[in-house]
């Protein structure tokens, strides 16, 4: 009698579980292509707080939610958006970073659920999210914008726009890259710290 009465149960809350991800991916997604160009910046680097919505579903049904909310939103804008010129590089960097930056911060969070725990697990996110974000632009992602968008000397233009003394693309990934990655991952934290504890009834179903 106890087995068939909890089953409903556990069949409930994983549908609930369900519909609330699938919610939050539609939302971040939307975010995802609210994005807006920087000061100080070159033109095809925009910021975006869809890492927000991950962090929220991280912190209130667990890391793996959170890391398929990544998962969909970029999904979701490779369907709308196509491959393009740099075969969807750009989503496939977002994704690996942003599920490293919300992987770490919900894996600390679950863990204690605390405010603290909140705290640190968001910063070390950042810097999880800050530290990765170089060697795969480095390796990976700029290699390919460089056959995209008219070569490396094109790029570092860009940059030399801003900075003349830019010598290479290495020290303008250090110099303009890692800080504005930096400061993203703390903006997005410090909303999600912000909005956290009021929705959470609502994400984990207790209203």
């Amino acid at each position: 009698m106890t087995s068939e009465n909890t089953m409903p149960v556990k069949k409930a809350f994983t549908t609930r579980k369900m519909v609330t991800v699938a919610m939050l991916s539609a939302i971040a997604t939307v975010i995802y292509y609210l994005d807006f160009p920087v000061p100080l910046m070159p033109g095809f680097i925009k910021l975006d707080l869809s890492n927000v919505i991950s962090l929220l579903a991280g912190f209130s049904m667990g890391p793996i939610a959170g890391v398929i909310v990544c998962l969909i939103k970029n999904v979701i804008q490779l369907i709308i958006k196509g491959l393009g010129t740099t075969m969807g590089i750009g989503n496939i960097f977002d994704f690996v970073t942003s599920a490293a930056f919300v992987l770490t911060a919900s894996l600390i969070y679950v863990k204690h659920k605390t405010k603290k725990a909140a705290v640190i697990g968001c910063l070390i996110g950042t810097l999880v999210f800050t530290v990765i974000s170089l060697p795969l632009n480095y390796f990976i992602v700029y290699p390919i914008y460089f056959k995209a968008f008219g070569g490396e000397a094109a790029i570092l233009g860009m940059y030399k726009e801003i900075m003349p003394g830019v010598k290479n693309i290495f020290s303008a990934l250090c110099i303009f890259n890692l800080p504005f990655t930096f400061v993203k991952g703390i903006v997005c934290a410090l909303v999600t710290i912000l909005i956290y504890k009021p929705l959470s009834p609502v994400l984990k179903g207790c209203n």
